[in-house]
């Protein structure tokens, strides 16, 4: 099991387990089911929760599962802050601020990550400082971010403020993050909190071999979001040789496709960690996840991967820097 300091007192696992498919776009999740599977992650050493306000149900299930779970078994759980574009006083911000610590059940959030959905509102550096306030008053431990491009990360450092975090999508097809991101996170000692690495469960053997699937067959929001990337990357049949490329891979190392994805990004420059969606009560991967931490990819294994990926599209150029397909 792979640990690693995301900043100061904060340890966490390196696969999170996210919570976006408890929102709702997923299939229906129930709650007991849930905090019962959440249990299993727990003994399994998956310490690590990653959901946001918007995510349906996920603060108020950590809230029942802190109150159900053994006081010296610690978790933690990382949250997001993604407001509608309006008025961002003190008191609104603080408002639903108290909103997730209530659902969450605690007086401290871990780690609180902030969305903002338009740049040309500039009003983001005013929640920032409302934040960095309800940080000094001990409700926050941590501030990071979740989809801000590296041109507005600058702009808050210089600003004056501490942001150890950006949740962005980072993946073997979707390489962008190591273009400017991460060489500037290096100069700043600020970490990359990846998702879609998996791309919704395209990076599998389910689709090794598959016909392209029609819209119809994309039955939960990540496997239609995900599908847009792979036809803004090159299309399907450059990414069937991607997935001939992972299955040698891991039958090399005795592993599935979705283990090799995830340790190519978790051995990139400046990642921390990598989240893997959590569907609570209907499926539980943490045998599979588990054999990430025991594989080592070789010089080999990154050329053969590097010989595919450079037939594709630049996807900086197509869709912007991180958090651009939001945009």
């Amino acid at each position: 099991m792979e640990r690693t300091i995301l900043a100061g007192d904060l340890e966490i696992c390196r696969i999170l387990n996210g919570m976006w498919q408890v929102a709702g776009s997923h299939g229906q999740i129930d709650p007991e089911s849930a905090i019962s599977d959440m249990k299993k992650y727990q003994e399994s050493r998956f310490t690590t929760w990653d959901l946001a306000d918007i995510y349906g149900p996920a603060e108020s299930l950590i809230g029942k599962f802190r109150r159900s779970n053994d006081a010296d078994k610690k978790f933690q759980a990382l949250t997001k802050f993604v407001p509608n574009q309006g008025p961002m006083s003190n008191s609104i911000v603080t408002h639903y601020i108290e909103q997730s610590l209530k659902k969450m059940d605690t007086d401290c959030i871990d780690l609180l990550q902030f969305h903002w959905w338009d740049y040309s509102n500039a009003s983001y550096l005013d929640v920032l400082n409302h934040l960095s306030k309800l940080q000094d008053e001990q409700k926050i431990r941590h501030l990071g971010l979740t989809n801000f491009d590296t041109e507005r990360v600058r702009i808050m450092k210089e600003a004056g403020f501490k942001i150890v975090s950006n949740q962005v999508q980072y993946s073997i097809l979707d390489q962008r993050p190591e273009k400017l991101m991460a060489p500037y996170f290096a100069k700043h000692g600020i970490k990359i909190l990846s998702y879609g690495t998996l791309l919704g469960g395209f990076f599998s053997e389910k689709y090794l071999g598959a016909d392209e699937p029609h819209r119809g067959e994309l039955v939960t929001a990540s496997l239609q979001k995900y599908k847009n990337m792979i036809d803004e990357w090159g299309g399907w049949q450059l990414f069937q040789e991607l997935l001939r490329t992972l299955s040698e891979i891991s039958i090399k190392h005795g592993c599935s496709i979705a283990n090799v994805s995830a340790r190519f990004i978790l051995d990139r420059p400046q990642v921390a960690g990598v989240i893997i969606g959590a569907r609570l009560g209907i499926a539980n991967h943490t045998e599979d996840n588990d054999k990430v931490f025991d594989l080592k990819l070789d010089d080999e294994d990154i050329s053969s991967i590097g010989k595919v990926t450079a037939k594709s599209n630049d996807l900086l150029e197509v869709i912007g820097d991180c958090g651009g397909e939001y945009r």
